[in-house]
Formats: structure tokens, C-alpha cells, sequence
């Protein structure tokens, strides 16, 4: 017994942790359903607790350097301290809320190209090595997301790349330390006047305020630059309006506004020539300012490249880079 008990310490025979979801798919502000399935080891084990949490990668950039590390942004815990009996079978019930700001990784049924998400079950075990499981989440957009990112298709964008940024968006309010960016190319009928457009959602149980990032291109005697601008939407707003058309004119606003905004803000709030990606939010009061939960922790990482394993594939039209 005193060696099952040493094994078990070093995780060898110990207990193992299985978590089902009654669903995988969700959307912001609803519920994750399933259950934790423990199975005992060899030896008694004593459980310190039962923790899940949302965690998904994120994008990081400070004193010119970038990279990206899994974040853990969302946790509940399920149990607290219970005696595992050798060979025991338990399941333990679970209803995890997503946050509103839950950020959004497949649209139509297919991932989109750069977005992972995942559900990661902690076992704490005393005195031993603690189990994980980890299982594949898709969050789909709400219907008020859906008819804007339709509007963009039916304008001509075409989708590039979406990722999260670590940071929060100045003069918004935001719950989880990072912010969503869909990216598009500019459809034609833009070309002359956009190079691409950043989207960033930033829902609330009122409504999404939505944030766009026009990629301006220069002109023969002016050099290219971002212009901002920032929407307030309602959700019971979804079925309306005709939103090509609200788009159209927020994108049309929000390019013809530079002027103006340039003067009253400067470059040195993140207007001017030569602006660099990823440093954009801070003009027009939405900059980023970085701050949020630590990255990059052992679990963190080791989740992060089961979750690349697990992501890879074709992700039709909405995914991929062109």
C-alpha cells in the first residue's frame, strides 16, 4: 500500500478525470452543460477540488516583441474537497455560464481561421500530481453578431484572420483582459479608400458596442493610416434594420472622420503615418491599454499545444488566409 500510495504521488495509477458536454456548441451569455467523470486509482486519493475553466490563445505585444500564450479567462469550480475510493466511479453535474464577452470562433458551422477554444478540467489531487482533461468549445455568434458579419459578406469582404489581443479598449467597458479582432479584406467598391477592416465585438447582456479599425490607404502626396470608429448596438435590434446599410454608413463615417479626429488627438494617441497594427486602439479614445491575468504558466502551455493538436483542419470559407 505504501507503494501504490508513493506511485499515485508521481501520477502513476492515480485517479483519472473525463469531462462530456452535453453540447459543445454555445453562444455568449448562455450556459455550458455536462458532467466530470472520476475514476479512482490504485490508492484512496484526496480530492482538493474539481475545477473547469474557459481558456483560449491570446495574442501579446509589448516592447516590440509579440507572442501568444493560452489564457485561462473564465473558471468554476464544481466540487470541493472528497475522498476517492480506489477504483470509485463518480460524475459530477455542472452548468458553467459563458460570459457575454465570451469571444466568438465559428460562424455558419466552421471555425474561424485563428480562433481556439477550449473547456479545461483541473483534478486537484493532495500530494499527488494533479490530472487535466481538455475539450473542444465552438461559441457561435449571437443574431445580432450573425447580421453584421452577414452585412460585411453581402458588401464584399472577404474574411482574413481573427485573434485576440491582450488589453482593454479605452472609454469601454470590458470584462475579460483581452478584446476580439476579425479581420477582412476590402471589398472592391472600398478598395480606393480602405486596405482592410479590424471588427471587434464588445457584447453585454444590453447590447454589443461594436469597434471597427479602417486600414486607410494613402494617397500620392499622404501616407496610408487607421481611422476609428465605435457603435452602440441593441440585441433587440437584430431583425430591424438592414444592416448592409448600417454598415455601409459606419464605415463611410468612421473614414471621412480623420481629419477632424487627427487635430483633436494627435499621432502620439495612435493617429498619424506609419502606425503599426496592434497599437491602433489607443486613438479615438478605443486604445488598448494592456492588463489582464498572467500568461504563460506550465498548465497554460501544456493545454496550449493540446489545443493546436486538437484545432487543426479545414475551416471552409470563413477560415483560412488568402
Amino acid at each position: 500500500m505504501v507503494f501504490k500510495k508513493m506511485l499515485s504521488a508521481f501520477g502513476v495509477g492515480g485517479p483519472s478525470v473525463d469531462t462530456v458536454l452535453t453540447n459543445p456548441n454555445t453562444r455568449p451569455g448562455l450556459t455550458l452543460d455536462g458532467q466530470v467523470n472520476l475514476v479512482g486509482g490504485d490508492a484512496e486519493a484526496a480530492i482538493e477540488q474539481v475545477v473547469i475553466g474557459l481558456v483560449t490563445r491570446v495574442e501579446v505585444e509589448g516592447h516590440d516583441t509579440e507572442y501568444a500564450g493560452i489564457m485561462e479567462f473564465h473558471r468554476m469550480a464544481v466540487s470541493g474537497a472528497l475522498q476517492l475510493a480506489p477504483k470509485q466511479e463518480l460524475s459530477i453535474p455542472f452548468q458553467l455560464p459563458v460570459p457575454w464577452e465570451t469571444p466568438i470562433t465559428d460562424v455558419y458551422g466552421q471555425r474561424l481561421h485563428g480562433m481556439t477554444m477550449g473547456l479545461r478540467t483541473e483534478l486537484a489531487i493532495a500530494r499527488a500530481v494533479d490530472k487535466s482533461d481538455l475539450d473542444q468549445v465552438a461559441v457561435h455568434p449571437l443574431p445580432v453578431h450573425e447580421r453584421i458579419l452577414e452585412a460585411f459578406q453581402r458588401l464584399g469582404f472577404r474574411f482574413k484572420h481573427a485573434d485576440l489581443e491582450r488589453g482593454h479598449i479605452r472609454g469601454v467597458q470590458q470584462t475579460l483582459p483581452f478584446y476580439q479582432e476579425i479581420e477582412f479584406f476590402a471589398s472592391p467598391q472600398y478598395a480606393s479608400t480602405i486596405n482592410e477592416v479590424e471588427l471587434t465585438f464588445v457584447t453585454s447582456q444590453r447590447g454589443v458596442e461594436v469597434i471597427l479599425e479602417c486600414d486607410k490607404r494613402g494617397g500620392f502626396l499622404s501616407a496610408g493610416h487607421d481611422a476609428f470608429g465605435r457603435y452602440q448596438v441593441a440585441h433587440t435590434d437584430a431583425d430591424r434594420v438592414d444592416w448592409a446599410q448600417v454598415v455601409d454608413g459606419w464605415l463611410r463615417e468612421t473614414t471621412s472622420r480623420y481629419g477632424s479626429l487627427r487635430s483633436q488627438y494627435g499621432p502620439s494617441h495612435g493617429y498619424g503615418p506609419g502606425h503599426g497594427r496592434g497599437h491602433g486602439r489607443g486613438g479615438m479614445g478605443v486604445g488598448g491599454v494592456v492588463a489582464g491575468a498572467a500568461l504563460g504558466v506550465a498548465g497554460g502551455m501544456i493545454a496550449g499545444e493540446m489545443m493546436e493538436d486538437a484545432f487543426e483542419g479545414d475551416f471552409g470559407d470563413f477560415g483560412g488566409d488568402e
